[in-house]
């Protein structure tokens, strides 16, 4: 009952976040990377988001993606992939997410020549074979009613040799069913991480500027909900990080 109190409670976060912010303030919706030592050179217009980016980068990073076709399915409010077709210098890049204000905010917000966004669903996605040289998946897929067919898809629009770049968080017991529907999916593990510490640690540093943003943007009603999407410390998301009742995973896995 927790658990479906807690999905109904963030898509109407997430629906909020897409009907009111108009400003662009809030283009990243995961929990952030850090090794303590940040060392990742950013912008002034990218600060503000650096332990978001940070994830995105160390997950994107997993191979060379420079003059290669990338799909990110999950593809949220764009932050990610921006970030990544500005920095990393891929040929050309689609954004995919089940959220159609999501997707209209993606398609007024960013302009770059190279970049699409489509409104589509992660387990029946609507790409012809081998048409990738890599997807990318950023804190998504927990959401996805069933996971193993996205998997799937992933291996049928990627090319051969093409790459998977994976990370999100699932429960600590549900871990081994992720590992056997990667492996069912026949792609295969060239790099698996247990980044959960290096999760701890970005939500402990964002947690004075995510604050302030909720305040910002947030009517009192919707604030400790807003905390509780953010996992901020003391929430109990924050405190299932912690205590590793969730385990965050990253994931290069090669067709």
């Amino acid at each position: 009952m927790k658990e479906k109190l807690r999905s109904i409670f963030f898509k109407i976060w997430y629906w909020y976040i897409s009907t009111v912010d108009k400003n662009a303030e809030v283009i990243f919706m995961n929990y952030g990377y850090s090794t303590g030592k940040e060392e990742l050179k950013l912008g002034k217009k990218d600060e503000k988001n650096r332990y978001s980016i940070q994830l995105y980068n160390h997950t994107a990073t997993g191979t060379d993606i420079i003059e290669k076709d990338l799909l990110e399915v999950g593809c949220g409010r764009g932050g990610g992939l921006s970030y990544i077709n500005r920095n990393l210098l891929p040929k050309s890049v689609i954004g995919v997410d089940l959220n159609k204000k999501a997707i209209e905010f993606c398609n007024k917000f960013y302009k770059e020549a190279n970049s699409t966004f489509l409104q589509a669903n992660a387990q029946t996605l609507p790409f012809e074979d081998n048409s990738f040289d890599v997807v990318l998946n950023v804190e998504s897929s927990h959401r996805y009613p069933q996971a193993e067919l996205f998997f799937n898809e992933v291996y049928r629009v990627l090319k051969p040799g093409g790459y998977f770049l994976f990370a999100d968080f699932r429960y600590n017991f549900e871990i081994d069913e992720l590992k056997l529907q990667l492996k069912n999916s026949n792609l295969q593990v060239e790099k698996k991480q247990d980044i959960t510490p290096n999760v701890v640690k970005a939500l402990k540093f964002a947690t004075p500027g995510r604050e302030i943003l909720i305040k910002k943007i947030a009517p009192k009603l919707l604030q400790n909900l807003a905390k509780q999407f953010a996992a901020t410390v003391g929430t109990p998301t924050y405190n299932k990080f912690l205590t590793r009742k969730f385990l965050y995973v990253c994931y290069v896995l090669k067709k």
